[in-house]
Order: structure tokens, then C-alpha cells, then sequence
């Protein structure tokens, strides 16, 4: 009987949910078989490795293919996340602790066999490239799996791990470049879904990449490299881009330079010394005040140049993109500081950061009366932090992307925190990375917020919008109000999401397209 059994194992053909004696459904990949949960219908692999093991030699190498295993691997927790410290105090993790190795993916699917061909949404998560983890309770792909969709979940290098570059790097790679490995390994978690999903019942040519923060640099990221645009069919981009001047890329020789001065911080002489070092001991270098914080490279392979140049030039992936940002991307105190919020106040604030072009900023960001002066000065730090880049990726790739382009403004404020979880102020608008949960559907999952019927009522209509264009390209369907693409008609249409969701047209342009002389000037700027 057991080797009866084991033909039939042999036989099996390529992302069959096997049972095969157990109630754990199991899948077929080009590196072995892996055996996931079932939750209600919906079955869950995680921490499926999509490359080799980033450590030793390979520390600091583009992402190498993983080795084939011999019989079921468990895919039942989520892997190691990425080396990190305790950054950001909203993020809450379900790995399996910090490691190196850290490569691992996590994938929910509805499908019940390899002919189903669903729909995937491949999702990167925030953190400034410094934190994060595709374990995250509000990144769950369950509920967005409830809708149709194989939801995937990516890890990938941060920090000096993963941007981190020097001479020798650059000598040794065939490329001649170095940086940009966390990059890559979102490139290679795209390579995996395209030879794997069709095994989890996804569709390879029906591929969306998502992200918020340093994800939705992710996003843009991706969408701008030669090597990774043909993976995506779609994009969502929730608040950032890789454009100056949210973390956008150096250039090579000016990165090399900083990991030089770093390598030398460290004792280091050779690369076999750095690799040699603890992966604990460069982090905590890595963390201390004054560390150099590692951008990604124009390393002439991932990126043959500037994104925002690829994108002026039309040369990024033609795919239908979601972008849009939140009300209060940054607090008006990162403009003021200290200082009382009073029109002189902020006056006295814009002069030194403007100069003699003060007066064109009060034109676009008023301030007649202190409640005037709030509101402006939220609206320039979250400008001047990521809600510009994001507007300039818009902006280009509607006129050089040749796809839909639809673009949100998110305003729902989150409500007050659960007794029990403390005291903290109200929030008055929507704070960078508050809409995640309403996106993908996971309110539930965090626990810190007094969630209200209308939170409920805004989530429902926000992930219907996704799960509309992760479907088709186009977030419009049944019982969500219309949202016309942004580059549709005369006018430019903007969709405010809340309780009172409802498209209006573009108000700020005048506003971005000024902030354009100080961040990207000639830059594919015009009306």
C-alpha cells in the first residue's frame, strides 16, 4: 500500500492540491513540494524560500536560485524576517524572529487546482527600507483571498543588507554595479510567481504589484526596472516614490564612497572581512546616530538610470496603475517645530526654507489665520516628504505610460484607540500608512483602534476599488461610486475616499507643479 501511495505521489501533475492522508493542502513547486493550512476555505503556505539563503559569500550578491528539496517541506509559519531594529512601534510581527536568512515569501489562495487562474496580487510591504515583514497582520492576503485573489506576501534585504555598496562589490558582480539587493529580491520574488502560481491556482500574466511606503517605492521601483517590468501586468501605489525627494537612488560612485567610509567605521579592509562580520554586529553599526543611511544605486542594471528619468522617457512598464496619498502624510510640526502655529510663525518658517521664492509658497500654501497655518503646514511636510514623488510618478507615467491611470486622495481619519490599548490625541486626518487596514480588508486584525460602523463602511469600498483593478486594471464594478481615470477626459478626476467617497477634480496641480524646480527641474514638468 505505501508504495502504491508514493506512485500516486510521483504522478501527481504539477499544482494539484494534494490530500493524500491529511486534511493540509499541498502544492507542487519547481523546487519541491510544500505543505500549507487551510483556514475556512482558503489555503495557506508560508515561508516558502523563492531564493538562496542571502549569507556568507552570498551576502551582498544578487539573489540566487534556491536549492531543490527532496520530500514536503512545511510551509506552515512565516519565515525569518529581514535583519532590523525596532524602528516603527506600529508594526507588529508573526515571523519566526530576525535572521539573514530571510528570503521567504507567503502565499493565500482560494484556488482548489492549477486551473483556476486567478488573479495575483503580489504586496511589499513599508518601513523606510529599514523595517517591515511580509508576516504583518495588515498585509494578510485572507481577506483579499476571500475575493477571488492569491494574495502574496514578499520579505526582502533592508538596510546595509540590502542597499548597501563598495567598490569591490561592484568589481565582483558581472554587472559592475552593486546596491540595490533588496530591490532584486522583490525582481526575484516576481521571477518566482511567474515559474510557481499557476501551481496555487494563480494566472502568471494576471500579476499586480502593491505597496505603501517604502512598498510603494517598491512599486515604482519595479515598475521602472528593465529587469523586472515585464513581470507585472498592474501596480498600486499607496503614498511614495522612488523619486528625489523620497529616498531616490544615487549615483553609483557616491554610494560606493559611503560604504568605503562605513567598511573603514567597521575595521573592515577587504570584502572577505565585511562578509565575515556577525550579521548582528553590522546592524547595530549600522543603527547608531550618525550611520549612514544606505540609498538605493544607479548601478546600470537595476537601474540603467534615474527613475524619474526612465519614467520621462517612457520606458517603464505600460501597465494600468492606482496611486493616490493620505491627508496627513507628515504632522505640521516637522515645518514648525516648537513654534506656535501662527501666519507669522509659518511666514517666518517658509523664508528660511523658500528664500526669495517665499512669497510664490504662501500663494500655495496660505496661512491667514492659525487653523489655516495647521492645514498648510501639514500639507507641505507631507509634500516635502512623499506626497510630491508620489504626484510626479503619477504625473509621468500619465503622460508616457500609455495605460489608465487612477489616482486617490485618502482622508478618513482613524478613529480613537481602544481604552484599553491608552490615550493618545485624535487624529484630524489620515496619517501615513492609516489606510493599509481599509485596502486590504484587515481592520480586524488590529486591535489598537476603536474601529467604528463607518470604518467598516470606508474599508468595504476602498478594497472593492483594489480588488476591482487587481481583477481587471480598472477599480470600478457593482456598488462602489465611479472613479474616472485620472487621464480620462479635460479635467483631471481625483477620488477622495471616506464615508463620503466621491470623485472631484485635481485642486493642487499648480502646487506640485512649482514644488517641480526645487526636486526635478525639467524633469517631464509642464501642464
Amino acid at each position: 500500500m505505501k508504495r502504491f501511495i508514493m506512485v500516486l505521489f510521483i504522478a501527481m501533475p504539477l499544482g494539484i492540491f494534494a490530500q493524500l492522508n491529511t486534511q493540509s493542502p499541498q502544492v507542487k513547486t519547481a523546487n519541491g513540494m510544500v505543505e500549507g493550512i487551510s483556514v475556512s476555505g482558503i489555503n495557506i503556505f508560508m515561508g516558502i524560500p523563492f531564493a538562496a539563503a542571502p549569507v556568507g559569500d552570498l551576502r551582498w550578491k544578487e539573489p540566487q536560485p534556491v536549492k531543490n528539496w527532496i520530500g514536503i517541506r512545511k510551509a506552515d509559519q512565516f519565515g525569518p524576517r529581514a535583519m532590523q531594529g525596532a524602528i516603527f512601534g506600529d508594526m507588529n510581527f508573526r515571523s519566526n524572529g530576525v535572521n539573514e536568512d530571510c528570503l521567504y515569501l507567503n502565499v493565500w489562495t482560494p484556488a482548489q487546482s492549477a486551473e483556476e487562474k486567478l488573479p495575483v496580487l503580489v504586496y511589499f510591504y513599508g518601513g523606510g527600507f529599514m523595517a517591515g515583514d511580509g508576516s504583518e497582520p495588515r498585509y494578510d492576503g485572507e481577506s483579499m483571498s476571500r475575493k477571488g485573489i492569491v494574495a502574496v506576501t514578499v520579505n526582502y534585504r533592508l538596510g546595509v543588507f540590502g542597499f548597501f555598496a563598495h567598490p569591490e562589490l561592484s568589481k565582483e558582480a558581472p554587472y559592475h554595479g552593486s546596491g540595490n539587493y533588496g530591490l532584486m529580491d522583490q525582481w526575484a520574488s516576481l521571477r518566482w510567481v511567474q515559474q510557481n502560481i499557476a501551481a496555487f491556482g494563480g494566472d502568471p500574466k494576471r500579476v499586480t504589484i502593491a505597496g505603501e511606503s517604502a512598498g510603494s517605492l517598491s512599486v515604482s521601483a519595479q515598475m521602472a526596472s528593465p529587469l523586472s517590468k515585464n513581470l507585472i501586468a498592474g501596480a498600486i501605489g499607496e503614498s511614495g516614490a522612488i523619486i528625489n525627494p523620497t529616498l531616490a537612488p544615487t549615483i553609483l560612485s557616491e554610494g560606493e564612497a559611503m560604504g568605503v567610509k562605513f567598511a573603514e567605521s567597521m575595521g573592515a579592509k577587504s570584502l572577505a572581512e565585511l562578509r565575515a562580520i556577525p550579521a548582528d554586529k553590522l546592524l547595530e553599526a549600522a543603527s547608531k546616530p550618525g550611520a549612514p543611511r544606505f540609498a538605493a544605486t544607479v548601478d546600470g542594471y537595476f537601474f540603467p538610470k534615474f527613475p524619474v528619468e526612465i519614467y520621462a522617457a517612457g520606458e517603464q512598464a505600460h501597465v494600468p496603475l492606482l496611486v493616490g496619498w493620505n491627508s496627513e502624510e507628515m504632522t505640521y510640526r516637522m515645518i514648525m517645530g516648537n513654534n506656535e502655529p501662527t501666519p507669522e510663525n509659518f511666514a517666518r518658517v517658509v523664508k528660511t526654507l523658500y528664500g526669495d521664492k517665499s512669497d510664490e509658497a504662501l500663494k500655495f500654501y496660505p496661512a491667514n489665520t492659525p487653523e489655516e497655518a495647521i492645514r498648510s503646514a501639514t500639507a507641505l511636510a507631507g509634500d516635502r516628504f512623499i506626497a510630491y514623488s508620489t504626484w510626479k510618478w503619477y504625473d509621468l507615467h500619465v503622460k508616457t505610460g500609455g495605460s489608465p491611470v487612477h489616482r486617490y486622495f485618502y482622508t478618513r481619519p482613524r478613529p480613537a484607540m481602544r481604552p484599553e490599548m491608552g490615550k493618545a490625541p485624535a487624529n484630524t486626518g489620515a496619517v501615513h500608512s492609516a489606510e493599509i487596514e481599509y485596502a486590504m480588508g484587515n481592520l480586524s486584525t488590529n486591535r489598537v483602534y476603536d474601529w467604528q460602523p463607518e470604518d467598516f463602511k470606508v474599508s468595504a469600498i476602498m478594497q472593492e476599488y483594489f480588488a476591482n483593478f487587481i481583477k481587471t486594471g480598472n477599480p470600478n464594478g457593482l456598488g462602489v461610486p465611479v472613479w474616472p481615470a485620472a487621464n480620462s477626459g479635460k479635467t483631471e478626476k481625483v477620488m477622495h475616499i471616506d464615508v463620503n467617497t466621491r470623485a472631484e477634480e485635481e485642486r493642487y496641480r499648480e502646487r506640485y507643479l512649482w514644488l517641480d524646480q526645487f526636486y526635478n527641474p525639467g524633469v517631464g514638468s509642464g501642464k
